[in-house]
């Protein structure tokens, strides 16, 4: 460098440092955010989500469990910015109550932590946590408006709340329709397949087979609770012999029914069966996972009769078609089919053919 840039430089650096400007080494830009997370996605070891401005990235599969929450399952990869963005809500847009130790919140309810991040409960519960409770509260991006128990929002779920009433109106209280609402991010190809006809179709026919198995959502249990559930599995009855008897909407009975859907759930069924007559959001969830992935008697799972043109018929043999179908106990088959046409007509929509068994 020459004598003349030498003096310019050193007579910029004077001037800088009477003006009180300080250098900074340049800083590298911050990798980009992945896609946000969310409570509802399956993630598996390796995957990476965005969260309050960090990237996590999966230990191993997991399902609702927050970054940085005590589960310990995720892995923070350090700050972030743009891309998929995370979840910390504006701050001052929305004005939603405390969240208070042992008050009892529903599923949909929306509340702000002492860490000024909002959380809305996806299932039922005394008062939780949020920051340690994840299978009861989820993160809530924040976006204006007030009050909270706001129920969460059914999105295209063909069948309104007023519409669930018009069908259910003795039902039981525990058998919410937020409840519900919250269960379908479980199995999202729920009601959610094909033309909106046939959407609205597997939604009757889901509810209409409850409606059946559960005398219009009044039972949560079965009746006659003495029955022998538990078949010998490897792994027994840990919750006692007659622990297994029917519950929820699809009345889920025996043991092997409760292992397959708690480990489908990530919920302990095998040992605390009764989460399924307390919790309304599990309830509904051992319904759906019936539906969805069981084809019981049948040949096919209700999911894939409706969305596949098999007809309800077929989904009454899959709940229930060893004692219903074939001329083997036609008024109950016929009571199934009724609800059926009943809420379709509810719903605006022709109920198909191949309705019997």
């Amino acid at each position: 460098m020459s004598r003349h840039r030498i003096a310019a430089f050193l007579l910029t650096l004077a001037l800088a440092i009477g003006l009180g400007v300080t250098f900074q080494p340049t800083a590298s830009a911050a990798p980009a955010c992945a896609a946000a997370w969310s409570s509802g996605t399956v993630y598996v070891g390796g995957n990476t989500a965005s969260y309050n401005g960090d990237n996590w990235q999966a230990k191993w599969w997991t399902q609702g469990d927050t970054p940085g929450g005590s589960v310990g399952v995720w892995t923070d990869q350090g700050a972030c910015g743009g891309g998929g963005g995370g979840t910390t809500p504006p701050a001052g847009s929305c004005n939603y109550p405390a969240w208070v130790a042992g008050t009892n919140y529903s599923a949909g309810a929306i509340v702000q932590y002492s860490n000024g991040l909002y959380y809305q409960a996806t299932h039922d519960n005394p008062g939780y946590d949020p920051t340690i409770s994840t299978w009861y509260w989820s993160p809530y991006t924040c976006t204006g408006g007030g009050g909270g128990t706001t129920p969460p929002s059914s999105g295209g779920f063909p069948v309104s709340e007023a519409q669930f009433n018009q069908m259910f109106p003795s039902r039981n209280s525990f058998y919410t329709y937020s409840g519900l609402i919250a269960a379908l991010s479980a199995y999202p190809q729920f009601a959610t397949t094909g033309s909106s006809t046939v959407q609205a179709q597997e939604a009757a026919a889901f509810l209409a087979n409850v409606s059946h198995e559960t005398g219009g959502l009044v039972y949560i249990t079965e009746i006659d609770q003495s029955g022998n559930y538990c078949a010998s599995e490897s792994y027994g009855c840990p919750a006692g012999t007659y622990a297994y008897y029917g519950r929820g909407p699809m009345q889920l009975s025996w043991n092997f029914n409760y292992k397959a859907a708690g480990d489908a759930l990530g919920v302990d069924l095998l040992d605390n069966p009764s989460l399924v007559q307390t919790d309304a959001a599990i309830s509904w969830k051992t319904a759906l996972w019936y539906w969805d992935t069981q084809t019981g008697p049948g040949t096919m799972t209700a999911h894939n009769a409706m969305v596949n043109g098999a007809g309800f018929g077929e989904t009454i043999r899959s709940i229930n078609g060893s004692v219903e179908c074939n001329g083997a106990n036609t008024a109950e088959m016929q009571d199934r089919v009724n609800k059926y046409e009943s809420y379709a007509a509810i719903l605006g929509v022709s109920p198909g053919g191949n309705l019997t068994c």
